[in-house]
């Protein structure tokens, strides 16, 4: 049926052409210009825009002089997009490439590029970015046998640091510093290290600029038990996602709009998904952003179905709730995927929304597939019937109403290299054969009551439901937020609990290891994390009222520290710095 509809819209444009005198085979012509003539300095934003006959989806691509080209942003309808070179000075070409969508011919073209760095007279240098909190440093060229790294002092003494890069003989070395509170003077450094030998560069002082009114407030209660990881990032609903201080102040935000921030990632970057409800699939999409929120990687679900449709997989709907990352460097994304049923979730033909899960290369190519339809009983009905609700489940493409079968909530990779995907309302986690992306997909097993384990030393009441944010943890423990919906549905008092539990997965028995009540009811979202001190740090995120609490609890589910913020969130994260996920 979706493929169908796509080539009902396909007819349509060619119709269009026709009216309009145009012929869909026409040759197509293509221009490429830059906000910013070359040469311009590292750090310099650009904006690069395409021009050709519609209909056309534009691909860019960056590379560096003798280096293969990058995706940055694949096939979609946007004609430009920004760069902001960070990293190092040099010559630089950048590619437009145009699909005619009715014809499927590819245009590119092509146009220079020079980087210049910021580096005089072998002094570093440090210079704003285009966001008023992150700023642009500039170390000189050095040997290759040593490594350097930048530390940014603020006028409480509190400090932080950067990764650490390799020197480079015939390149500036570039960082961006961010996690600075707002208006504030800081004073930076670099540190060259050469085995035992270190050389500290002269302090540079610089001042953050000012931030928007229109944040999340977030308000602390108790005194913070992890200082070394003293920093919250926040996924805020409704709001532009912000970390904060464990006092509540500011020190970062996306400036662009995104509806879920699914994970950070090393090196201070970004994963998040947005959805447009009413809008085609190449209006969901799946981006990367760096510190300063310029976008990095970038792709949509019209451009992953096209793949899809080659490889005679079924089309996804829209991407949701979860991006990152896997060990290998391929990037998994789950998505919604609809199926018509008929006389199975109810009487006649039913719209029946279940997940998908996509893997790309680091090229934005699909490599690896799963469907929840392939391997799920979809007899099972979800625990309390949940319809689609327009306000928590993806847009719709096959129909207006849908059952929300799975609704697939987080999905994180095993130690073992397999997956775990989260589905809500199932009240599973379920573990997938994805044997580093070799495997069948066969469900290996199902965690929650009905599935495959059962409880040690313990009741069924033990059980989460409605979970979200499985992960397992350094310490081997499965940590996970139980919204706990099942047991509100039956006591109206029922609270929200932070849990990990420790599996023998040989023995498929599971034992609860930490299992503390909140305090509140998150009827939705939420996360889950061991913090490195040995505590548990839980997000409520969506209260009835509409705020959200975070709370740190010690190994004796004692609270120790909180941070309540006036805007839902989907997701919060404890972190050392904005550069360590």
């Amino acid at each position: 049926m979706a493929c169908e509809l796509h080539r009902i819209e396909e007819v349509k444009r060619a119709l269009l052409l026709a009216a309009a005198g145009l012929s869909a085979y026409a040759q197509t012509t293509l221009s490429l210009s830059s906000s910013v003539p070359s040469p311009a300095p590292l750090g310099t934003l650009i904006t690069w825009t395409a021009a050709a006959p519609e209909p056309a989806f534009y691909r860019f691509r960056v590379s560096e002089e003798g280096q293969p080209p990058r995706t940055v942003v694949d096939f979609g309808p946007n004609r430009a997009f920004d760069w902001a070179p960070y990293d190092r000075e040099g010559h630089y070409v950048i590619e437009v490439a145009a699909l005619n969508r009715i014809t499927g011919e590819i245009t590119t073209a092509e146009a220079p590029f020079e980087v210049l760095s910021n580096v005089t007279a072998g002094v570093a240098v440090i210079r704003p970015t285009s966001h008023p909190l992150v700023f642009l440093y500039s170390a000189p060229p050095c040997s290759s046998a040593a490594v350097t790294y930048v530390t940014f002092t603020g006028p409480g003494g509190q400090s932080a640091k950067t990764p650490e890069k390799p020197c480079d003989e015939a390149h500036s070395v570039n960082f961006l510093l961010a996690g600075l509170h707002a208006e504030t003077t800081y004073a930076a450094s670099h540190t060259l290290t050469d085995g035992d030998r270190s050389i500290e560069g002269e302090p540079l002082t610089f001042t953050s600029g000012e931030i928007p009114d229109n944040l999340s407030v977030h308000t602390a209660a108790g005194a913070s038990g992890s200082p070394a990881q003293g920093i919250m990032l926040a996924g805020s609903l409704n709001n532009r996602f912000i970390a904060t201080d464990l006092d509540g102040a500011p020190i970062w935000y996306y400036p662009g709009e995104m509806q879920f921030l699914t994970h950070p990632e090393p090196g201070g970057y970004f994963f998040g998904v947005h959805q447009v409800r009413g809008a085609g699939e190449s209006s969901q999409i799946l981006r990367m952003w760096d510190l300063t929120g310029v976008t990095v990687l970038e792709t949509n679900a019209a451009r992953v179905n096209d793949q899809l449709e080659a490889m005679g997989k079924t089309r996804v709907g829209a991407f949701h709730h979860d991006a990152r990352f896997l060990s290998d460097g391929k990037i998994i994304i789950l998505a919604s995927v609809e199926r018509l049923l008929d006389d199975v979730q109810g009487a006649g033909a039913v719209d029946v929304v279940g997940d998908a899960l996509v893997v790309l290369d680091p090229d934005l190519n699909v490599v690896w597939y799963w469907d929840s339809f392939d391997h799920l009983d979809v007899k099972r009905l979800a625990t309390l019937g949940e319809p689609c609700n327009p306000a928590a489940c993806p847009p719709l493409f096959l129909a207006a109403e849908a059952n929300d079968w799975t609704h697939g909530n987080a999905v994180a990779e095993t130690p073992d290299g397999n997956l775990i995907l989260s589905l809500r309302h199932q009240d599973w986690v379920i573990k997938i054969d994805y044997a580093g992306g070799a495997g069948s997909g066969t469900v290996l097993w199902r965690l929650g009551p009905g599935g495959d384990f059962r409880i040690e030393g313990g009741s069924e009441d033990d059980w989460f439901s409605h979970q979200h944010d499985p992960e397992f943890e350094a310490d081997g423990a499965l940590t996970i937020f139980d919204n706990g919906n099942l047991r509100r549905d039956r006591d109206p008092v029922a609270l929200s609990r932070g849990q990990a539990w420790e599996l023998d997965e040989t023995n498929h028995t599971a034992k609860l290891v930490f299992n503390s009540t909140l305090g509140v009811y998150s009827a939705a979202v939420g996360s889950a994390q061991l913090l490195e001190n040995g505590n548990y740090f839980f997000d409520c995120g969506f209260l009835s009222d509409g705020s959200a609490i975070s709370v740190e609890l010690n190994p004796q589910g004692v609270p120790t520290h909180s941070l309540r913020s006036t805007a839902p969130e989907y997701r919060t994260f404890r972190m050392r710095d904005m550069y360590t996920p």
